[in-house]
């Protein structure tokens, strides 16, 4: 090696001991633990754990609660990626007019959630959201109409937890967005408007293709964390009611610190890294696609 690709390396080593350390020393472990029936008594007596292959997966597909987890994960995905992305997308072309006042203000307020704990904030929207004292009933109250119970109803929670994570990550997307609109070259959109295209025109071929690698970007993250989602239905419906909100890795949590199948768990694990990595290839083939990478 040079004098220079020693130095270059000298850099680099100690982010490569940290990702080695916290993601490909945890990944092989769970992958290795997948196989066996590692459980409290294994933690106990390493003479207990046994090797059996295929059978922790061959008991999740078997398992119905497996299998509603990974409905309502996808669901969630499904509902929330668009949402999240749209609104924040809207937000930040509206806060890049040049006529809106007050720009910083604006973004500060939005982007204030994201940097809260997300476990203070469910708590204030579980209070918020609450039957019998929230303000959203309250204000119902107040035109005549009944309580709803948006945290108890199994066909209204998901929408209650999709308003909030929605609202919780909508702050980081926009603050991208903006970035990547601001470096949209004046000059084409200029163009576009003396040639008389519409708003929607010059959005649609000048604005989307130019911020075409930040939008996958988005996608790409929220993809990933909508399928990991987990803190939110934790503390605000506890995977209730009747199970309509438990997720992935809310049942991956479940399997390993409450009943402590924690070959089970590393199974979930294994299943969730293999779903999340192949709608990232996806993805960035749809961005191949249209010349986004």
């Amino acid at each position: 090696m040079t004098r220079q690709s020693r130095t270059a390396w000298a850099f680099v080593a100690p982010v490569l001991a940290i990702i080695l350390l916290v993601l490909v020393v945890p990944t092989a472990l769970a992958l290795a633990l997948s196989v066996t029936d590692y459980s409290v008594y294994a933690l106990a007596d390493w003479a207990n754990l046994r090797f059996i292959g295929w059978g922790n997966f061959s008991t999740l597909l078997s398992t119905p609660l497996f299998w509603r987890a990974l409905g309502n994960t996808a669901l969630f995905a499904a509902i929330g990626v668009p949402m999240a992305i749209g609104t924040s997308l809207l937000a930040a072309l509206l806060l890049n007019d040049a006529t809106v006042r007050w720009k910083p203000l604006w973004r500060v307020a939005l982007f204030a959630p994201y940097v809260t704990s997300v476990v203070a904030t469910a708590t204030v929207w579980q209070f918020l959201l609450n039957t019998r004292f929230g303000l959203l009933n309250r204000g119902l109250a107040l035109i005549g109409i009944a309580p709803v119970d948006w945290l108890g109803n199994p066909s209204l929670s998901i929408p209650a937890i999709l308003l909030f994570v929605t609202w919780k990550i909508f702050g980081y997307n926009m603050i991208v967005f903006t970035a990547a609109l601001s470096a949209v070259p004046h000059e084409l959109m200029e163009a576009a408007r003396l040639d008389g295209a519409s708003r929607w025109a010059r959005f649609r071929h000048v604005t989307l293709p130019a911020i075409g690698p930040t939008l996958l970007l988005a996608a790409v993250m929220s993809v990933a964390g909508f399928l990991q989602l987990f803190a939110e239905p934790y503390v605000m419906t506890q995977g209730g009611p009747s199970q309509s909100t438990v997720t992935v890795l809310y049942f991956m949590f479940d399997e390993g610190f409450k009943w402590w199948n924690l070959g089970q768990a590393s199974a979930v694990a294994l299943i969730l890294f293999v779903l999340i990595l192949a709608l990232t290839a996806v993805q960035a083939r749809i961005g191949r696609r249209y010349e986004w990478l």
